[in-house]
C-alpha cells in the first residue's frame, strides 16, 4: 500500500484507487467477485495525469485490475487497449503468479480479453509499521546470496509446506547453518512478482531467478504464499539471529519486454511515460531485455522510492541490491552518480541509512561504472572475481592484481573499500564448477550453448566435468578450499552464493536462469561435508578478525607485503610473471596471510615464525598461533 496515495487506500466507506497514466483517454477500475465476474468503474482524470475513483464497500481482500484506453500505435510507444486487463503498479499483492500466454501480446483488435489470463491485484490494509532500527548488516560482513525456491526446495529438514518459500529461511536449521557460516545478511534474489520470457515456455522452461518483474510492490505468491506478512516474520526471525535481509530489486526494466512483448501493466497504462524511447518512438533497450524503465521521470522515481520504503516500513528489510544499477543514474549525457534517483535514495529519511548495493554495469552507453557510485554505495566487484580466478588458475603475472584485490581494491575506491568481493554469483559458474569446467555447458537452455559468458577464467584440473578419478577430485576440493580461503581473507565486504560453501554444481551451466529444476536446486543431502566444515571454520574465524572486516583502505603504515622468505617484496618480485607466493602482514596485530599458489608445499618465514603452507592454499597466522580450523587443510 502506498503511503503516498497511489494504489488502493482503504477508508471508512470503501477504497480509493489512484493511478498515473498521463496519455490515457480513459481508465477503468475493474473489480472481480469470487466467481470472476467483473464490474467496471470509470476513473476520473485529475491533475498531472492521475486517475482516481472511490469504490464504496470495497475492502481488504477484494481483487481488482485496470483497463486503459487511448491511441494505439506501438511503433511510436502507444499501446492502449481496453481488452488488456492491467495490474496496478502499486497493487500490494496479487492472487496468483503470472503465466506467459501469447494472447497477452496480441495486437489491439486481434486478440481476446486477457482478464482470465491475468493475476488480479488484491486490496490489502497496511501492516503496522516496523519500528525503525539501524540495519542489522554492516559493510565488511558476509552477504549470502540465495534464490528462495532453489535454496530450500530439497532441504530434508524443512516441512514440505515451507520448502521453496520465504518462510523456510526462518526455520531453525537454516538459521543454524547461516550462523555457522558467519552470515551477516542474506541477499534474496528477486521476490517480486515476475513473468517468464516468451521464448521459455515453448522450450519447456521457465524463469527460475525472477529478474523479469511485473510488480515492484507485490511479492510472487509462489515464494511468499503468506504474502507480505511472511516476509516480515522471516525478516524478524533472521534479525533475532543477528542476520540482516537485503532484497535484490530490478528497476532497470520490466517483464513487458520489447515490441513483441505482453501488455501487463506499465505498457498498457502509458508506455511513453514509464519507459525510455528513441525520438522516433522505438523502445530503448539498455538492459538486453527489450525495454528500459525511465528512472529519470519524476513519477517513476516516486514509484521506485515508494516501493523501497514499502519493504523497509512494512517488512523491516535492511537494504537493497540493484540489478544493472547504471540504469538508475543514466542521464542524457551519460551516467551520473548524482542523478536524481540516486540522490533521492541517499537523502531519503527512510532509505538513507539502508544498505545500498549496485551491480555497476549494464549494456547501455557508458554501462561499466565500477567504483563510480560513491559512498554509501557498495558495489559488486567483478574485477575481484576475475583477478582471483586468474591467479588460482595459474595465469602468469597475476600476483599484483591478486594483492590489490585481497587488500580492498584501492585502485577502484578512495578512503574506504566499497567492494563486494565475490568469486561466484548467481550469474556464472558456481564456485565448484570453476574448478571442474574450462568451458560453459548451457545446452539445457535451448540456445545451442550461445548464451552465458564465454570467458569464465575457470579450469578443470585435467578432466572436463564429472570425474571418477580420486586425484582429480582431490585437486578440485583443494582448489575450492583455496578459493574460499581467499574470499574469507579479503578486506571488506564479501559475498557467497548459497551452496558454494559445500561444493554445489550446476553441471557446467553458467546461465541457469531458466533452470527451475535439478540443475539449480540445491541438493542438501549431496553437499561436500569437508568443504562445508572448511567454510564454517573460515566464517567463525573471520568474524573475530577486524583486520579483514574493517573497510578502511590499507596504507603503507598498516601492512607490509613479504615474500615467502619473510623479506619485503621487491619491484622485481612484484613484476615476476612466475611469482606464486606472497604474505600480507598486518603490522599492528601481527596477522599474516600466507598465500601459496604453487603446487608444492613450502615453509614460509613470517614475522610470527616459520609456517609450512601446503601447495595451492591460504593460511593465516597471528604471531606464532594459527587459529584452529582457519587453515586450508590438505
Amino acid at each position: 500500500m502506498s503511503a503516498g496515495g497511489f494504489g488502493p487506500v482503504i477508508d471508512a466507506g470503501g477504497t480509493r484507487f489512484a493511478v498515473w497514466a498521463p496519455e490515457a483517454t480513459q481508465l477503468w477500475l475493474c473489480l472481480f467477485d469470487a466467481d470472476d465476474r467483473e464490474t467496471r468503474l470509470p476513473m476520473a482524470r485529475g491533475g498531472e495525469g492521475v486517475w482516481q475513483v472511490h469504490a464504496p464497500g470495497v475492502g481488504a481482500g477484494r481483487r481488482y485490475g485496470l483497463r486503459a484506453d487511448g491511441p494505439y500505435d506501438p511503433d511510436h510507444g502507444l499501446w492502449f487497449d481496453p481488452d488488456k486487463l492491467l495490474l496496478d503498479p502499486y497493487a500490494p499483492a496479487i492472487d496468483r503468479a503470472f503465466v506467459h500466454d501469447p494472447m497477452l501480446a496480441a495486437p489491439r483488435g486481434q486478440g481476446e480479453d486477457t482478464a482470465p489470463l491475468m493475476p488480479k491485484g488484491v486490496v490489502a490494509a497496511p501492516l503496522p509499521p516496523v519500528a525503525p532500527k539501524p540495519p542489522c548488516f554492516q559493510p565488511g560482513g558476509l552477504i549470502y546470496e540465495l534464490q528462495v525456491r532453489s535454496f530450500s526446495l530439497l532441504h530434508p529438514d524443512i516441512p514440505e509446506a515451507q520448502c521453496g518459500t520465504i518462510a523456510a529461511l526462518a526455520h531453525p536449521v537454516v538459521i543454524d547453518h547461516l550462523q555457522k557460516l558467519g552470515v551477516g545478511a542474506v541477499e534474496l534474489m528477486p521476490i517480486n512478482a515476475w513473468i517468464d520470457e516468451r521464448h521459455l515456455p515453448p522450450l519447456g522452461l521457465r524463469n527460475a531467478w525472477g529478474y523479469n518483474p511485473v510488480s515492484y510492490f507485490a511479492l510472487d505468491p509462489r515464494l511468499a504464499p503468506g504474502g507480505l506478512a511472511e516476509l516480515r516474520d522471516t525478516v524478524a526471525a533472521l534479525h533475532d539471529a543477528g542476520i540482516g535481509v537485503i532484497m535484490d530489486m530490478v528497476y532497470n526494466h520490466d517483464g513487458e519486454s520489447d515490441r513483441l512483448g505482453p501488455t501487463l501493466s506499465l505498457r498498457g497504462l502509458d508506455a511513453r511515460a514509464y519507459f525510455r524511447h528513441e525520438a522516433d518512438g522505438r523502445l530503448i533497450n539498455d538492459t538486453g531485455t527489450g525495454n528500459s524503465v525511465d528512472c529519470n521521470q519524476p513519477m517513476v522515481r516516486r514509484m521506485i522510492l515508494e516501493s523501497l520504503r514499502h519493504f523497509v516500513v512494512q517488512a523491516g528489510v535492511d537494504g537493497f541490491r540493484f540489478d544493472l544499477a547504471p540504469a538508475l543514474g543514466r542521464l542524457a549525457d551519460g551516467f551520473d552518480p548524482d542523478a536524481p534517483l540516486l540522490a533521492e535514495m541517499r537523502a531519503d529519511p527512510v532509505l538513507g541509512d539502508r544498505i545500498l548495493i549496485a551491480e555497476p554495469w549494464d549494456i547501455g552507453p557508458g554501462g561499466y561504472q565500477l567504483g563510480r557510485f560513491g559512498p554509501p554505495w557498495l558495489e559488486w566487484n567483478d574485477r575481484y572475481r576475475d583477478d582471483m580466478r586468474r591467479f588460482w588458475r595459474g595465469d602468469a603475472g597475476t600476483i599484483g592484481a591478486f594483492a590489490t584485490r585481497l587488500a580492498g581494491s584501492s585502485d577502484l575506491f578512495d578512503g574506504i573499500t566499497r567492494s563486494v568481493n565475490f568469486l561466484a554469483a548467481h550469474d556464472g559458474f558456481t564456485l565448484a564448477d570453476c574448478t571442474a569446467y574450462a568451458d560453459k555447458h548451457n545446452l539445457a537452455n535451448g540456445e545451442d550453448n550461445r548464451d552465458g559468458h564465454g570467458e569464465n577464467f575457470s579450469w578443470n584440473n585435467g578432466v572436463e566435468g564429472v570425474s571418477d578419478d580420486p586425484a582429480v577430485n582431490a585437486a578440485r576440493r583443494r582448489d575450492i578450499k583455496a578459493l574460499l580461503s581467499t574470499l574469507f581473507c579479503s578486506r571488506g565486504t564479501i559475498m557467497l552464493t548459497a551452496g558454494d560453501e559445500f561444493g554445489r554444481s550446476q553441471m557446467g551451466n553458467n546461465n541457469a536462469y531458466a533452470q527451475d529444476n535439478g540443475i539449480s536446486w540445491i541438493e542438501w543431502d549431496a553437499r561436500d561435508r569437508e568443504i562445508e566444515a572448511h567454510a564454517f571454520a573460515l566464517g567463525q574465524w573471520r568474524r573475530n578478525c577486524a583486520e579483514l572486516t574493517d573497510v578502511a583502505l590499507l596504507g603503507e603504515g598498516d601492512v607490509v607485503w613479504l615474500d615467502e622468505g619473510g623479506q619485503p617484496l621487491t619491484v622485481a618480485q612484484w613484476e615476476d610473471p612466475a611469482r606464486r607466493r606472497l604474505v600480507l602482514h598486518f603490522r599492528a596485530s601481527g596477522l599474516s596471510l600466507c598465500i601459496n599458489g604453487a603446487e608444492e608445499d613450502f615453509l614460509f618465514e613470517t614475522p610470527g615464525g616459520p609456517l609450512m603452507v601446503p601447495g595451492r592454499s591460504v593460511m593465516p597466522q597471528r604471531r606464532s598461533v594459527i587459529p584452529e580450523g582457519a587453515t586450508a587443510p590438505d
